[in-house]
């Protein structure tokens, strides 16, 4: 019994995830939308159709690791090489801007230095999940665009290793700034530097058994997985990230003989599992806090979404990167990132952040994922209608939403439709049930 409850709740999750992706896809939205849509009407504030949060999460912590795993293997140490001069410079002055903002911010409303280190971090972050599902739904993955996106994010990612080492030294709890973090850091940098100058000086890395693997495909993905893991684990234990383990497993197998076997093979599972973190994400809003706070979480979110696409199509236009580049990578990296959610509960649990301060900014996040793809579109949109010209208003909301409008409306008159056949099938029958009941009264007579 209960094992048919579990694979009836499977199904119902997985069959709302479906619609909710198919429905916002439809509305020329990317499906990601619909998977974080699906895990809030799913979750506690929802439905509360999903009760085991933390099983889901653990989940969703594999489809970050096999998606860091994944972009590993797209990037080729020549195509990084390309960029990694304006994916440095980018990431070091997205961190420094946003450092900026927060301690301005913090002069303003009395925050200690320590709580503007880390909302700084926070910020500087962008979501590599949003941006590589959207460079996908754009078709941008594979465009200058999208190699100068990802190696800004893959930058952001390997600087994520000093920033919670160094989140972890602040607040009256932290263990302090000492030679331990020094080395970690240095390590983390060490292992990237000698991999890359490895890479750049062979063509590809030999696999181990490949001719087996070759004969036995069933065991690819198997091996692949097994090789991201033990990495992602043997990181985690040496006091580095575990998302470093599993990009640096990725990166690996990308430069090596079995890179497209290993493509072939783990993709599927990758998105089954990604799909699950944008559930989670939907899990983590949480309506009634949003209703409470409606004005303090609408005036966060669009004061980071437009302060960090700014910021971000600032940078790239300072290091010499065309508009039409600069202006979709920007917008793209606008959203926060996932491992902002690390920083963020690290503040908590270090006392640098109150409980009250992590709501505030776990709802910022996950709400600037929901919203970045329309963001994405509805920036694009605007873009382009301005190099026409803006008349007005309303022509210019007609001209940017028109075809979402349309479709809401033909859904609208739809459903109104529907319900008045419905009701007037409920009319007729209850007249018919009188007219019957006056009847049998009359022959009772």
């Amino acid at each position: 019994m209960d094992a048919h409850l579990d694979l009836t709740g499977i199904a119902l999750v997985t069959s709302v995830a479906l619609l909710c992706g198919l429905a916002l896809s439809r509305l020329r939205q990317p499906s990601i939308v619909g998977y974080i849509v699906a895990g809030v009407v799913l979750g506690p504030t929802g439905f509360g159709l999903i009760r085991d949060a933390e099983a889901v999460r653990a989940l969703a912590d594999l489809g970050v690791l096999m998606l860091l795993f994944l972009v590993g293997m797209e990037l080729s140490v020549r195509s990084f090489r390309q960029v990694y001069a304006v994916a440095i410079l980018a990431v070091l002055g997205q961190v420094a801007c946003s450092l900026a903002v927060t301690f301005a911010a913090g002069a303003l409303l009395g925050w200690p230095a320590e709580r503007a280190v880390l909302f700084g971090f926070i910020i500087a972050l962008s979501g590599t999940a949003v941006a590589i599902k959207m460079l996908e739904d754009t078709g941008d993955l594979h465009t200058d665009t999208g190699r100068v996106t990802i190696g800004i994010l893959v930058a952001q990612d390997l600087a994520f290793v000093p920033m919670l080492l160094t989140a972890q030294t602040l607040g009256p709890q932290g263990g302090g700034f000492d030679a331990t973090v020094v080395l970690k850091l240095a390590a983390a940098v060490a292992v990237l530097a000698g991999l890359v100058m490895v890479l750049s000086r062979r063509e590809r890395l030999p696999v181990p058994f490949a001719d087996w693997f070759r004969r036995n495909p069933d065991v690819v993905p198997l091996g692949a997985l097994a090789f991201c893991f033990t990495l992602a684990a043997l990181t985690g234990l040496l006091g580095l990230s575990t998302a470093f383990g599993a990009f640096l497993a990725g990166f690996m197998l990308g430069n090596s003989t079995g890179r497209a076997m290993a493509l072939r093979a783990t993709k599927p599972i990758q998105a089954v599992l990604v799909v699950v973190f944008f559930l989670s994400i939907g899990l983590l809003i949480d309506l009634g806090y949003i209703w409470e706070h409606l004005g303090p979480v609408l005036l966060l979110l669009l004061l980071v979404t437009l302060v960090k696409t700014a910021m971000n199509v600032g940078i790239l236009r300072l290091l010499r990167q065309p508009w039409e580049r600069a202006f979709p990578a920007g917008v793209i990296m606008g959203s926060l990132g996932e491992f902002s959610f690390v920083l963020a509960a690290t503040g908590l649990s270090l006392a640098v952040v109150d409980p009250e301060g992590y709501q505030l900014a776990v709802t910022v996040i996950a709400l600037s994922w929901l919203f970045s793809p329309l963001w994405l579109v509805s920036a694009r949109r605007f873009h382009k209608l301005a190099e026409t010209g803006i008349t007005s208003i309303r022509t210019t909301l007609a001209q940017v939403y028109g075809g979402e409008i349309a479709f809401a409306n033909r859904v609208f008159r739809a459903v109104i439709h529907g319900a008045s056949m419905v009701a007037e099938h409920f009319r007729i029958r209850k007249s018919r049930l009188v007219e019957e009941q006056k009847d049998d009264r009359r022959d009772a007579a």
